[in-house]
């Protein structure tokens, strides 16, 4: 089953940052995990000059990260939780990691562990496995190809959830069904009444769930769904698309845009 939000992140926005010291690459999950994984990722940095570095933004997701470079299995694999502002990497030395960015609703079931206990710190991944993790980064660590590597990584997430009864859905699962589909453009107020629980009631369980706030994960998504007609081109202006993304005016989305993107918002539009 597919799923109906895809973020999207800088190299895919910049083009320019496409270059031979920082290789940025995204593959599709296959159909039976595409409800649960966004995409799997890497990147290949050089710390030389003229690297921008590799940016980060918030994209409501949490992202199981190994380091293909590390001499043995042990703490190469960590998880990253949730993000609320982007944040600008950069690397002393060479770094090549592989990623499996996870959609927030549908990682707990495969971490094994809520979301808000990872906030946005390092966690590694045998913490949360065990010796599961292990043998599994070793397998990818050893992986010949990229090919090989994707059958790795879905052949764990397969067992895992095969493994796993199918849970009811939680409040935090069914408000996101309806923060992607109106794309984040909805009030926690509105929110609340469509999955018929107080404001109050709501808060918490995003909290206790992922460590956020209902409102954060919104502007979150919303501001995702901006990124998403910025790369397309598909607007008449800034105002137009600000006003239709539930922004008050121009001056309030560029101040959002420059918290999530840290850059000014004209640098990715077809203005520039």
């Amino acid at each position: 089953m597919s799923h109906p939000y895809r973020p999207l992140h800088a190299p895919q926005l910049q083009r320019q940052l496409h270059i031979h010291s920082h290789n940025f690459r995204e593959f599709a999950p296959s159909r039976r995990l595409a409800s649960h994984v966004a995409a799997y990722w890497t990147v290949d940095f050089l710390p030389v000059p003229g690297n921008p570095g590799h940016r980060v933004i918030p994209d409501g997701c949490v992202d199981i990260i190994v380091d293909l470079l590390a001499s043995s299995s042990r703490q190469a694999a960590y998880v990253v939780g949730l993000t609320t502002q982007v944040e600008v990497m950069q690397f002393t030395k060479a770094r090549s990691v592989w990623g499996i960015r996870l959609y927030s609703e549908s990682a707990r079931t495969i971490l094994k562990s809520p979301i808000s206990t990872l906030a946005a710190n390092r966690v590694f991944l045998e913490d949360l496995w065990g010796q599961e993790a292990l043998d599994w980064v070793e397998k990818l660590l050893t992986a010949q190809s990229l090919p090989d590597r994707i059958e790795v990584v879905e052949q764990q997430l397969g067992q895992i959830l095969a493994a796993t009864e199918a849970p009811a859905p939680t409040l935090v699962y069914q408000s996101m069904q309806y923060i992607y589909e109106v794309k984040g453009n909805l009030s926690v107020t509105d929110l609340a009444d469509k999955v018929n629980f107080s404001e109050r009631h709501l808060r918490r369980a995003f909290e206790l769930e992922l460590g956020l706030s209902p409102k954060e994960m919104l502007g979150i998504v919303r501001f995702q769904s901006v990124l998403e007609e910025l790369n397309s081109g598909d607007y008449f202006s800034l105002t137009d698309l600000a006003l239709q993304h539930g922004y008050y005016d121009q001056s309030h989305f560029a101040g959002v845009f420059k918290r999530y993107y840290g850059l000014p918002l004209k640098r990715l539009t077809k203005q520039e």
